[in-house]
């Protein structure tokens, strides 16, 4: 017999899981013929089994199989559910979305969400390239909102094209106390499903799931 087990999925719905891969209901209706025929080739000819038990047996046989193509359909509707995500994110495509993942940065300016402490009396901005290293450190105030970065070094030179995220330090009377990520916005080019949930394409494959979006925007 065919047995389900609870699998809780991402939505957070709990349903049996389908039929493992390997077992099938054909298989099975061939082991219940054989076992029937051999409990009926071995009855007790006295006591031979009434034919009101032979279909209690089919019925039962019947129920669980079809239990079984239940369970399967049941796990690829999760399965086209979770794959669902796309068709509500495609309308993204062409906004612009706020996350703290690395972005692309070439020609044009970036625009950073900052956000510090509201304690703090200075801010540090921090650069860090795709490897995570630490590119740029500036003092910028302690100013809120949207801030152009032109993706430039301490000299004034143009830091190389390539994938950048950023990091703030609030600092009071010289001493950090606290450090945040920083939101940027980018120009949403494409939705992808992968293991982690489905994801926002940037430019240069750049990307961000969607649970690491705080913000949509029309492009300015």
């Amino acid at each position: 017999m065919i047995t389900a087990t609870e699998n809780r999925t991402a939505n957070g719905f709990t349903t049996s899981s389908p039929t493992p891969p390997g077992i099938s209901t054909n298989a099975d209706f061939s082991t219940f013929l054989r076992l029937l025929t051999t409990q009926i080739q071995n009855q007790d000819p006295l006591n031979p089994m009434e034919g009101s038990e032979f279909a209690v047996q089919l019925a039962t046989f019947s129920g669980v199989e079809q239990q079984a193509h239940t369970n399967k359909l049941l796990g690829e509707m999760i399965t086209q559910t979770g794959a669902g995500g796309l068709g509500q994110t495609a309308g993204w495509i062409g906004k612009e979305a706020l996350s703290t993942a690395p972005v692309w940065f070439g020609d044009e300016a970036l625009t950073l969400d900052i956000a510090p402490d509201p304690r703090a009396d200075d801010v540090a901005l921090i650069v860090l390239d795709a490897e995570g290293r630490e590119m740029t450190r500036e003092m910028i105030g302690t100013g809120t909102g949207p801030v152009d970065w032109f993706g430039r070094d301490a000299s004034g030179q143009k830091l190389p094209d390539g994938r950048y995220s950023f990091r703030i330090e609030s600092m009071q009377a010289g001493d950090v106390i606290a450090e945040s990520d920083v939101g940027v916005y980018a120009r949403i080019e494409g939705v992808r499903s992968g293991p982690n949930g489905v994801a926002l394409v940037f430019a240069n494959d750049a990307s961000a799931l969607v649970t690491q979006v705080s913000a949509l925007r029309q492009p300015e």
